[in-house]
């Protein structure tokens, strides 16, 4: 369809401005500076279309630059991505943030740029986030060179990467001035973080240096303080300090596997430990958690139920770590991530509880789980996209836990001081109020789980129909297509592809207008519906005016009938306006796809436009078919 272009005519000469005074002008200029401000926060950010690297640029995070596409089903090749893209199909990443859940299926990610700088000729592109299954990585210069391909992620053995770090990685060669396409595709059952960062090498060793400075002097902390509350437990055989070891070694792990060290130094032959380490990681690390604060807490002397509830979770934590070592890892992961916040937050609850029950040395408990809590939020936030991924929430779970393991210690000591003076108290609560909560809050849940099923179902299937006619829209109708030609040869029989085009409709938006036009689609549309479902058709709009569809089981003869009769409906019938009717004519091409044939979505489509094209040709409002053995037939 045309589009008018609306100019503003031009202020004339004769028509000169009348004298305003100066602080009216000042006070007009303020005003237009502020709505100029309020449009440009208000208008969403779009990614740019090509980065520019220059002598000055060092490291440069991509997901400004970055356009991305989610395949739901993951079939999506290199060469149909190129073309996705090049039609616009991909979107900038909303709103800088490259992190999106778990997701089902792969993402592509594009990038242009061109390189200025001839010092540095090749980049490292580095994804900041380490449990990704499989990521592949595609460099196309755009003088038409051959694409490179490169591949990564914890799916590959660990020596497979460019560079010999934690987080996955690839040489990116840039020749200077050249624009160059870069596509990554990520997949992986884990969640869907893709921070993409491109580094020069003296920029990434800079990079490794501090980082790996910072994480040595977090074990660094962890190891000083196992080994010091080892030497307690050696001479006061209090099971608390045997807890607070198992809890700092398992947590250790937790942190050696999310940051990608556990695969560099632990596992690096093993990507099926790689997968499974994390979820074996968080059960162990809540088993511990769970134990430590039962013993800590004393909760079978203060509170029977919460000890039960800490009982009942660690069994829990016990069998879902048997159960990842077979489920697979999208399954697995997910529910250990959220089952973390619960855990954490009923030993907060446990603490509170025992804190108002007058135990004094759960204050420094409590100070030490709420740095732990918070950390291990942001967290998990990041996993399920709840919060963006910057330093604070990436590397809160480390300071978080620092403190925590610090002011735990504390606390143990604590604790042995005040239980020399303290007497044994027994506290009951009411089981039935806090079971009922509980209950509550598990319905609360399932509601919120059901509702947010029904929406999602809702949203997938309004993602395959035309907004404006209510049929299927090209994407589903190909996915659809290529299922029923499958179907036709496994089952030996014909397929009619038929292409509909309404004719002179740039007419009708001309002299009756666009929204008369769109009313003559949902008429055309619904119309073509009446004829073609009862003949179990694959029904879709192709574009603009024009229409596709599939007939099952009709042979070339049987489809150039019905598409005969679809046409003369149309042409009996004209669109009721506003005003008067409208008439409304069609050209039709038809083409047969035989059980035998080997003919692709393309191919089909091609010859049924070209008995199109055979149709309009001959005058419109007619029908013509393009036989699969006698090309060029017209009947």
């Amino acid at each position: 369809m045309n589009t008018n272009l609306c100019r503003a005519p031009r202020p004339t000469d004769a028509a000169s401005p009348r004298p305003r005074p100066r602080l009216r002008d000042r006070w007009r200029g303020l005003l237009l500076l502020v709505l100029a401000a309020l449009a440009a926060l208000a208008w969403p950010a779009a990614a740019q279309s090509t980065l520019e690297l220059d002598g000055a640029s060092r490291e440069v995070a991509l997901a400004p630059f970055t356009a991305y596409y989610h395949d739901r089903d993951g079939k999506l090749d290199l060469d149909a991505a190129r073309r996705l893209q090049a039609q616009g199909g991909f979107r900038p990443v909303p709103n800088g943030n490259s992190s999106f859940g778990f997701q089902p299926g792969a993402f592509w990610f594009h990038i242009t740029t061109v390189n200025h700088s001839a010092e540095v000729p090749r980049w490292l592109l580095v994804q900041g986030f380490a449990l990704s299954d499989r990521l592949d990585v595609y460099t196309q210069p755009r003088n038409g060179g051959a694409p490179t391909h490169q591949a990564g992620g914890d799916s590959q053995p660990f020596s497979a990467r460019a560079i010999r770090y934690r987080h996955p990685n690839f040489w990116i060669d840039l020749p200077q001035g050249e624009p160059v396409d870069i596509y990554v595709r990520v997949r992986s059952e884990s969640s869907m973080q893709v921070p993409l960062t491109l580094y020069t090498p003296t920029a990434f060793t800079e990079l490794a240096r501090d980082a790996q400075l910072g994480i040595g002097l977090y074990y660094g902390i962890l190891l000083a303080l196992f080994f010091y509350n080892l030497v307690l437990w050696l001479t006061l055989r209090d099971a608390s300090y045997f807890w607070y070891l198992f809890h700092i070694c398992a947590f250790g792990l937790v942190l050696l596997t999310l940051n990608g060290l556990g695969f560099e130094y632990l596992w690096p032959r093993s990507p099926w430990l790689a997968d499974h380490s994390v979820p074996l990681s968080i059960c162990l690390a809540q088993v511990g958690m769970q134990q430590f604060a039962r013993n800590f807490l004393g909760l079978q002397q203060r509170w029977r139920f919460g000890d039960r509830v800490g009982l009942a979770m660690i069994g829990f934590f016990v069998v879902l770590g048997i159960v990842a070592t077979q489920a697979p890892y999208r399954i697995a992961t997910p529910i250990a991530s959220a089952a973390v916040f619960v855990s954490i937050a009923w030993i907060a609850v446990e603490t509170i509880v025992v804190l108002r029950r007058g135990y004094k040395p759960a204050r420094l408990f409590l100070l030490a789980w709420s740095a732990f809590l918070l950390g291990t939020g942001m967290f998990a936030a990041i996993a399920f996209d709840l919060l963006p991924k910057i330093f604070i929430t990436e590397y809160g779970v480390q300071i978080g836990s620092a403190l925590e393991m610090l002011l735990l210690s504390v606390a143990l000591g604590y604790r042995y001081a005040a239980l020399r003076n303290e007497n044994e108290r027994v506290v009951r609560e009411a089981k039935d109020q806090l079971e009922h909560k509980v209950e509550q809050r598990t319905t609360e849940l399932r509601s919120a789980l059901a509702q947010l099923e029904d929406v999602h179902a809702r949203l997938r299937e309004t993602a395959q129909r035309d907004g404006l006619t209510g049929l299927h829209n090209r994407s589903h109708f190909r996915e659809a297509f290529e299922a029923l030609l499958h179907r036709s040869r496994r089952q030996s029989r014909p397929l009619v592809l038929m292409m509909i085009d309404l004719d002179h409709f740039k007419q009708i938006n001309d002299h009756h207008g666009h929204l008369v036009g769109d009313e003559c689609l949902r008429w055309a549309a619904g119309l073509i519906a009446q004829c073609l479902i009862p003949q179990h058709a694959l029904l879709a709009r192709f574009g603009g005016e024009e229409f596709v569809a599939v007939l099952p089981d009709h042979d070339l003869s049987s489809g150039a009938r019905v598409a005969e009769e679809l046409r003369a409906r149309l042409s009996s019938q004209p669109c009721p306006s506003r005003s008067h009717d409208i008439p409304v004519t069609a050209s039709i091409g038809v083409h047969e796809i035989t059980p035998d044939s080997d003919m692709g979505v393309e191919a089909a489509l091609q010859f049924a436009d070209q008995a199109l094209y055979l149709a309009k040709a001959e005058g419109r409002d007619c029908v013509r078919v393009w036989g699969a053995a006698a090309t060029g037939a017209v009947a």
